[in-house]
């Protein structure tokens, strides 16, 4: 921590005002003469203080040499937030920290009124805060102007390309003047945001600060091991430990918070819930709540939580636990800001320990392992806590109220009234919840060492020297690694720490195995070396040449990647130039007697082969798209053709060729079958309607 004496005088006056003695690193590293006009990647933990960090960075930039700003305009800073919440907390934090040079602060975030935005707009502003997508929308709108901004600011930039602002972040900075500075702010430095920095940063100047290296040093983790039907009650019992003045429970999904916050409701506990479904004006007097009293808990989601400072938020529980070792930290940041102390305890059912034990080995995190607070632990704390109450010791003495207690005393005894005040006192307060004791103790490796679950969490590093076997399974043999390992690790006694690499081709799959258990491996298939499921396994002297395997067509014209089902040979790649079965085409098959019913199937013309011995004398041609010359008169068809088509066959209707110089098109009645004819004639008597035969009912 450094003093405040390098900001700008406006701005030191404002931190001396708040009660800022010292600035946070990254606050301090803002301060150097050298970023007074450069771009800046700046890396630090959440809760260390950046809000006031880009602001006293911009204050050189924007006020130049002058004490105050003059008259508000255009926008000279515009400061992009992930979320509405956050947006409007730094709104919040900049409204005092430029308190004292006169600034005109507006947002500009989705959910508010955008007219009374648009109002605010054309009034004036200095700094704009907003979120990207309503931004966005102003620009696109000519409301907001661009072309005075000289400082851009990305707070939160790793959240906001993780939910999708990437096109709206390029369009507002690409609006933005060229020689604007722009500084980016985030809790890491992934690829995707060094990329971002690269296209829109000029020389930027990357900062990292020693908070950002040792992470939360101020949080105390505690993972507790839960079964899963005590998930609840151990949330309960750890809400009620603690008693923080403000905690937040963090879910997975928008169903699990309100399945949670109506469990708790339950339970007498004041908390509001906080998810994306709730609309502007719920969230914002959600977390109002939580700042004046009226709420202790906050149920929320990862999205709908990022980057809230609450103030006394001294306990974070993961309810779920989080999907990567980043929310993790994001999550736990919550807490234990700006030298506060906190606890973030996670949740962990048994089933669930290696993937929390993953998340904290990657966050760099060792916690302390210990079961849920029990029932009887909570009702020591509350003793501990009722005979520290300041009501005994802080006691105003008023008449009224001596009077009042002189009667009680007259009327009742003082175990009467100390069990009166007990009850009173838990009355107020939920009640703690059995939960189970679980051994903490983590599970060891049963015999032949195949049990992943208790290896430990080890980087694995070079595999070192192996052995490589053949398989005589692939591709086409739909083989997957989801059951060639267990069915490795089962057949020559092995784990997977002791096999290698999987090179898996279209008709063998290679494996590599540690040397040291190479013998081991060939001595547990005996002499007929198979494995389950008949797997042929082959050992050999070297590593196989992989460049004479391709990813393209093999010499059965299956794919490398993909290849046939074994079950259905046809079923990726049929046959189009031949039969495949019965004598039929896949796309158009045909029952095996002939025509089923009275329906032509596929593409066999009318005429060609009819079922039965001859042609049905009760067919009859049908279709409004039928044309003039293809009309019929009522004598029986076979007889009296129409002109223009040859007669040809004895009873056949229709030649193979027809007469004149248009030839006949042999089409497929298909699925509309004929009506039945009345005696011997074929066709009922009915006048020719518009474009051929009338439609049969």
């Amino acid at each position: 921590m450094t003093d405040i004496n390098g900001a700008v005088p406006a701005i030191a006056q404002a931190l001396q005002k708040r009660g800022y003695e010292t600035l946070t690193p990254v606050q301090q590293a803002m301060l150097d003469p050298a970023l007074a006009t450069s771009d800046a990647l700046v890396s630090a933990q959440t809760g260390s203080g950046k809000t006031v960090a880009f602001g006293i960075a911009m204050a050189p930039t924007l006020l130049e040499d002058a004490d105050r700003f003059r008259r508000a305009g255009a926008p000279l800073a515009l400061v992009i937030a992930p979320t509405r919440e956050l947006a409007m907390q730094v709104k919040r934090e900049l409204d005092w920290l430029y308190a004292e040079a006169g600034a005109e602060i507006t947002s500009c975030v989705g959910g508010m009124d955008i007219r009374s935005e648009r109002r605010a707009l054309e009034r004036g502003a200095h700094i704009v805060v907003g979120t990207p997508g309503r931004i966005c929308d102003h620009i696109r709108r000519n409301a907001l102007d661009m072309s005075e901004v000289r400082v851009a600011v990305l707070d939160e930039a790793d959240e906001m390309l993780d939910l999708g602002f990437r096109e709206d972040l390029e369009f507002i900075l690409e609006s933005a003047p060229d020689d604007r500075r722009t500084l980016m702010f985030s809790a890491t430095v992934p690829a995707a945001i060094a990329k971002l920095a690269k296209s829109y940063q000029r020389d930027a100047v990357r900062i990292s600060t020693q908070a950002e290296q040792k992470q939360h040093i101020d949080i105390d983790y505690r993972a507790l091991l839960v079964t899963p039907h005590d998930r609840e009650n151990a949330i309960v019992n750890v809400l009620r430990y603690y008693e923080a003045p403000n905690a937040i429970v963090f879910c997975s999904t928008r169903a699990a918070v309100n399945h949670l916050h109506a469990r708790l409701s339950n339970r007498n506990f004041s908390v509001v819930a906080l998810s994306g479904e709730l609309t502007q004006n719920e969230r914002t007097h959600a977390l109002q709540a939580m700042r004046d009293g009226r709420a202790r808990v906050c149920i929320a989601t990862d999205v709908a939580a990022r980057g809230i400072d609450l103030p006394g938020l001294e306990l974070v529980i993961h309810a779920d636990l989080p999907t990567n070792s980043e929310t993790l930290l994001h999550r736990s940041g919550r807490t234990g800001r700006a030298g506060r102390k906190g606890v973030s305890a996670l949740i962990v059912p048994v089933s669930q320990r290696r993937k929390a034990e993953r998340l904290l080995f990657g966050a760099k995190i060792e916690p302390t392992w210990a079961n849920p607070p029990s029932a009887d632990e909570v009702t020591a704390r509350d003793e501990e806590r009722l005979f520290a109450d300041p009501i005994f010791t802080d006691v105003a003495k008023d008449e009224d109220e001596q009077a009042l207690v002189a009667k009680l005393v007259e009327r009742f005894d003082a175990e009467k009234l100390a069990t009166a005040f007990v009850s009173l006192y838990r009355g107020k307060i939920s009640a703690p919840e059995e939960v189970n004791v679980v051994s903490l103790e983590a599970r060891k490796p049963r015999e032949g060492g195949n049990d992943a679950a208790s290896r430990p969490l080890t980087p694995r590093g070079d595999f070192g020297p192996a052995v490589w076997f053949s398989l005589s399974v692939g591709r086409k043999q739909r083989a997957e690694p989801r059951w060639l390992i267990p069915t490795i690790c089962k057949s020559g006694d092995l784990s997977k720490n002791e096999i290698g690499a999987i090179k898996m081709q279209a008709d063998e799959t290679f494996v590599e195995i540690a040397e040291a258990h190479a013998d081991k491996f060939m001595a547990k298939l005996g002499k007929d070396r198979m494995m389950d499921r008949g797997i042929r396994v082959t050992r050999l002297d070297a590593a196989p040449d992989f460049s004479k395997f391709s990813r393209g067509t093999d010499d059965e014209g299956f794919t490398k990647r993909e290849g046939p089902r074994m079950d259905k040979p046809w079923k990726d790649k049929p046959f189009r130039d031949g039969p495949k079965k019965d004598g039929f085409r896949k796309d158009k098959p045909f029952a095996k007697d002939g025509p089923r019913g009275d329906k032509a199937f596929g593409d066999k013309a009318f005429g060609d082969r009819p079922a039965g011995d001859g042609p049905r004398k009760d067919w009859k041609p049908k279709g409004e798209k039928a044309s003039a010359e293809r009309r019929m008169d009522d004598d029986v068809w076979g007889e009296k053709p129409k002109s223009g088509f040859a007669k040809k066959g004895g009873d056949k209707p229709y030649g193979d060729k027809p007469a004149g110089d248009r030839p006949f098109k042999k089409k497929a009645f298909g699925d509309k079958p004929f009506a039945k004819a009345d005696g011997d004639k074929p066709f009922k008597k009915k006048p020719a309607g518009k474009g051929g035969f009338d439609k049969r009912k």
